[in-house]
């Protein structure tokens, strides 16, 4: 299930606690942030390929997830290409571009870590239920209630947001107003929506205070977020690519600390 998706999943991430993908992303993240080198990066990706089938996700659906990731990637990596730090052989200059062997080799390090560190992301959290993560919050990593609570509220509320911009679209056509001026037509609809999620958030509030969702004290759940041995061995397996990227890069000589002195 996505954050705003409620479909059962099948693979054997999707019943593990949302927190425990939290962890285990953020494992995999961390390390691929402090060093830009391709080696790491490689090794990384390849191993997260391998374990996406076990996440429970069609390969169809997978493409459909992560597109916006597959297209970032390469854009990141041609900026640097064009604009980054200079060394090495220079293969093509005009006015602020130049195409150097540092800089292809600074993008391809960047395309493969946007992937490395992007990728694992998404697809942990197509799995994740919006309740069960609020319920992982609470109970695990014991943040206030309040602020998961009203956290969760909000977010249940964005696919409602999604129906009044089309409620919005067709009632304006409906009255003729929508055939022309579309930037025009855009900062409308984007303002009386504004004023709509303002007073359905007044109202959602003072339903969510009388029904003591505000008050101090311990609160109850009405499901129990439980957190144990598969859980702690995603964190395991996260930690485990991370490692073995690493020593890779290290064995290879190409890791590069980029909050290292030079």
């Amino acid at each position: 299930m996505t954050l705003l998706d409620s479909r059962a999943r099948t693979g054997v991430v999707a019943g593990i606690n949302p927190v425990a993908k939290l962890g285990a992303a953020a494992v995999i993240a961390i390390p691929l942030v402090f060093t830009l080198d391709v080696v790491s990066a490689a090794v990384a990706l390849v191993l997260e390929l391998l374990l996406i089938p076990f996440a429970g996700l069609a390969w169809r659906e997978f493409w459909t997830r992560t597109w916006p990731v597959w297209l970032a990637a390469p854009l990141t990596a041609l900026t640097i290409a064009l604009y980054g730090e200079t060394s090495g052989q220079i293969y093509a200059e005009w006015f602020v571009v130049r195409i150097s062997e540092g800089s292809l080799a600074l993008a391809a390090a960047t395309l493969l870590r946007v992937l490395a560190i992007a990728l694992p992301s998404v697809v942990l959290f197509v799995t994740v239920d919006p309740t069960d993560l609020a319920d992982g919050l609470a109970q695990v990593l014991r943040l206030p209630a309040r602020f998961v609570l009203g956290a969760l509220a909000g977010l249940r509320m964005v696919g409602l947001f999604i129906d009044d911009w089309r409620a919005l679209e067709l009632a304006r056509r409906a009255r003729g107003v929508a055939d022309r001026g579309r930037l025009r037509r855009f900062f409308g609809m984007a303002f009386a929506l504004l004023v709509l999620s303002i007073r359905r958030g007044s109202k959602l509030a003072t339903a969510m205070e009388a029904r003591g969702f505000g008050a101090d004290g311990t609160r109850t759940w009405a499901r129990r977020s439980r957190f144990g041995a598969p859980e702690w061995a995603l964190i395991g397996l996260g930690a485990a690519i991370a490692a073995v990227a690493v020593v890779a890069a290290v064995a290879a000589g190409t890791w590069n600390f980029i909050l290292g002195p030079g």
